[in-house]
């Protein structure tokens, strides 16, 4: 099983570092071909990047719950409904504080999340060095998350989805993308002289992605082909049928038996979304706005109830 884990979990970093290369290669093709401020293509883009990656999070309940009771299984999923119902209202009605608020949460979990992933990689290869998670974890969390919001290109497309955050940085806008540029390149050869190369790559595609593809180009990729593919891969090592997988050497149906329970949750984050977008003038902004704030607010509980994940894996 061991070899087995590391192969799955060695595939879908690959699978990570090529999806951040494609999505600045494509962003460097478009803005050649179209328009720079073309968004058709970039909503396209992120939406399905987004599929993609919804599903990681409907799992929560039973990595969580394993072996819980109808009953209590019910309470809980009800619980983790009503938290991510009123995380919606609470983007919807403080635009700003709300997407301020969730920004810094988003980028905690995924810097950590991204840890964990690496740690538990690393548990099975037994490197050379171990990874400086001081450095790694604020710099793989905010450098996706801030950067691509403070960038000349932001602008326009959160005018695009909603107009009230254009302005959410209050003038600092500058001064967030200095600091969150100069602490990841810091980063990135705190991992070069730590012999963490692998880690230093990482680091360089996330400041590239960030950087060069628009604002939702670039958080789509990371969460969907990213974050979400390696939260995935970390799921498998929780849910009995994907140890049986990957014990029997079936690393990839391992990863599939990760996704297709959340596949419903797909589907419902859609249908929610398109029925909150239809009183929009604008149908696909505002159904990608609503599948943002869907998103953003089911960060709230699933990244509550990854806590524990999170802390066996870094401990």
């Amino acid at each position: 099983m061991q070899e087995n884990t590391v192969a799955l979990f060695k595939q879908v970093r690959f699978f990570s570092s090529i999806a951040a290369m494609v999505g600045v290669l494509l962003s460097l093709v478009f803005s050649e071909l179209l328009n720079s401020s073309s968004m058709g293509w970039q909503v396209v883009v992120a939406i399905i990047a987004l599929a993609i990656g919804i599903p990681h999070g409907a799992l929560d309940h039973l990595v969580t719950l394993p072996k819980a009771a109808p009953l209590k299984m019910a309470v809980f999923i009800l619980i983790y409904v009503v938290v991510a119902v009123v995380a919606v209202i609470g983007i919807l009605q403080f635009n700003t504080i709300g997407f301020i608020i969730v920004l810094f949460m988003s980028a905690i979990h995924f810097g950590i999340g991204d840890a964990a992933f690496i740690s538990e990689l690393d548990r099975r290869t037994q490197p050379r060095t171990k990874l400086n998670r001081w450095f790694y974890i604020p710099a793989a969390g905010f450098t996706p998350v801030f950067i691509p919001l403070v960038n000349s290109a932001s602008t326009e497309a959160l005018a695009s989805v909603n107009p009230a955050l254009i302005n959410w940085h209050q003038g600092f806008d500058s001064q967030i993308l200095a600091a969150v540029t100069g602490f990841s390149v810091l980063a990135i050869l705190v991992m070069i002289m730590g012999k963490r190369n692998r880690e230093a790559l990482d680091l360089t595609l996330l400041l590239l992605l960030a950087h060069i593809a628009p604002p939702l180009i670039a958080f789509a990729v990371y969460f969907g082909c990213w974050h979400a593919m390696r939260h995935t891969a970390r799921l498998t090592l929780s849910l009995p049928r994907c140890i049986e997988d990957l014990t029997q050497g079936m690393p990839r149906k391992a990863f599939s038996h990760a996704v297709i329970p959340g596949l419903p949750a797909l589907v419902g984050t859609f249908v929610v979304a398109g029925v909150m977008a239809l009183s929009g003038q604008n149908f696909s902004d505002e159904f990608f706005w609503m599948a943002l704030v869907v998103v953003w607010a089911l960060t709230v509980p699933h990244m509550a109830v990854t806590a524990k994940l999170d802390r066996a894996a870094l401990t």
